[in-house]
């Protein structure tokens, strides 16, 4: 269970800006680290919710000095305009993160729509096997927990590989787990999936 080395600086564990960075997203996390180099001073990170985008984001700005535009698909046009326009004429670093790049993010401002198609684009992928259980190692090492490899296993034999439903089962997990007052077992992992519905009963 592999992980890429941090770059400088960058958060592992034990805050609540942990970020883990493996193949899903060390692109994302390379071009933010060296956004100096950037050719205008606004980028565009999309990717999956519950897939840390908002965390890097904030890491982001925390380390560049910069603005972060979270939900920008969401957002109301002309004000995404005017910020574009001022972190070029204020040599200010912005990053804007949406769910998805245009044309799937439809921008109806021409303007704006000009000035996101010249800004560089980089996307959080859905999670790896390794970034599975380093999160789950992680979450509930936090709390004092130890997660089994034989629960791991079981969970990625079966669950849907995206963000959102690792998102699903850690919540889950550590509400069987205060309930029963126990620990993490192979058969609370199946519990859990099967009340999230990823099993048959």
């Amino acid at each position: 269970m592999s992980q890429i080395a941090l770059p400088l600086d960058w958060p592992e564990s034990g805050r609540d800006d942990a970020f883990i960075v493996d193949e899903s997203n060390t692109e994302a996390v390379k071009h933010l680290d060296n956004w100096s180099l950037w050719p205008v001073q606004t980028s565009l990170l999309t990717g999956p919710r519950k897939s840390g985008r908002s965390t890097l984001g904030r890491i982001f700005a925390r380390k560049s000095g910069g603005s972060v535009i979270d939900d920008a698909d969401l957002s109301e046009e002309e004000a995404l305009f005017h910020a574009w326009n001022a972190a070029q004429a204020e040599h200010r670093p912005l990053l804007i993160i949406a769910d998805e790049p245009p044309p799937r993010w439809e921008i109806a401002l021409p303007d704006l729509r000009t000035r996101i198609a010249a800004s560089p684009k980089v996307r959080i992928a859905e999670p790896s096997d390794a970034l599975i259980a380093n999160r789950l190692h992680q979450h509930f090492g936090e709390r004092g927990l130890a997660m089994p490899d034989t629960a791991i296993d079981y969970l990625l034999k079966r669950m849907d590989r995206s963000h959102y439903a690792l998102f699903q089962i850690i919540e889950t997990l550590d509400r069987m787990v205060f309930e029963r007052r126990g620990r993490i077992t192979r058969d609370i992992a199946r519990a859990a999936m099967q009340e999230l519905g990823f099993i048959d009963a």
